[in-house]
């Protein structure tokens, strides 16, 4: 029992002291020892979420890495430990929406003239690599992008008379994940792409081509499988 109410006291004393800090949370030095006075109590990982509902600033780990100068925050966003945001030469901007959560290892780079925007409510989970060189990839509203995925819309020359490695990068266009798309564990999005409305892709797949709205697509390269609207048609002829 008493141990009970020294967790409950603990709790509530972490609480309190978590709220506070995050009042000041920000970008700047100030802001920054904020976060990371605020991050002292709370736990790890997703579960500091509801400390970017705390502030409008939203929560920023003291660990990401943040070496671009174009980069554009949303309210509310969750950023974890170890994210990178990185722009090499020339790299256009990098938007982040409102209450986007981009969980830990994560790295988001724009480079020759490549630019990344995420819509709202989206979330990038750990070890995702987003390379926007030379196009555009641009993720809607509300997607929901599994752990380890990569997005590269752009390639290397292959010409023989020179080494690959300096050769001019080439894009056969941007990428774009429509809104509320779900992407499974280790999915690769390459240039040229569209991944509709509401469309899943199964783990591991390698998509080179458009998915339509609404649709699951697995495999390499990935194919469409089943629409989404046919499963409420086999849950009702099952039902029957």
């Amino acid at each position: 029992m008493l141990n009970s109410m020294r967790k409950r006291m603990f709790r509530t004393l972490g609480g309190t002291w978590t709220r506070f800090w995050m009042r000041f949370a920000g970008l700047g030095f100030a802001g920054r020892i904020a976060t990371r006075a605020a991050a002292w109590t709370a736990p790890p990982h997703k579960s500091r979420q509801g400390l970017a509902r705390m502030n409008p600033k939203g929560y920023i780990s003291v660990k990401a890495v943040i070496h671009h100068s174009d980069i554009r925050f949303g309210s509310h966003i969750f950023v974890d430990d170890r994210v990178v945001f990185f722009q090499r030469k020339t790299g256009g901007p990098l938007t982040i929406g409102d209450r986007v959560c981009i969980y830990r290892d994560a790295i988001l780079e724009t480079g020759d003239g490549g630019s990344l925007s995420i819509g709202s409510d989206s979330s990038i989970h750990p070890r995702c690599q987003i390379n926007a060189y030379v196009s555009y990839v641009q993720i809607g509203k509300g997607v929901m992008i599994a752990p380890s995925c990569a997005f590269y819309p752009y390639d290397h020359g292959f010409l023989p008379e020179q080494p690959i490695r300096k050769q001019p990068l080439h894009s056969k266009g941007g990428i774009i994940i429509e809104d509320e798309a779900w992407l499974g564990y280790g999915t690769i999005v390459l240039g040229g792409v569209r991944i509709g409305k509401g469309a899943a892709i199964g783990a591991g797949s390698v998509v080179t081509r458009d998915i339509p709205d609404g649709a699951i697509a697995v495999g390499n390269p990935a194919r469409v499988v089943k629409m989404r609207a046919e499963l409420v048609r086999d849950r009702k002829n099952t039902s029957v």
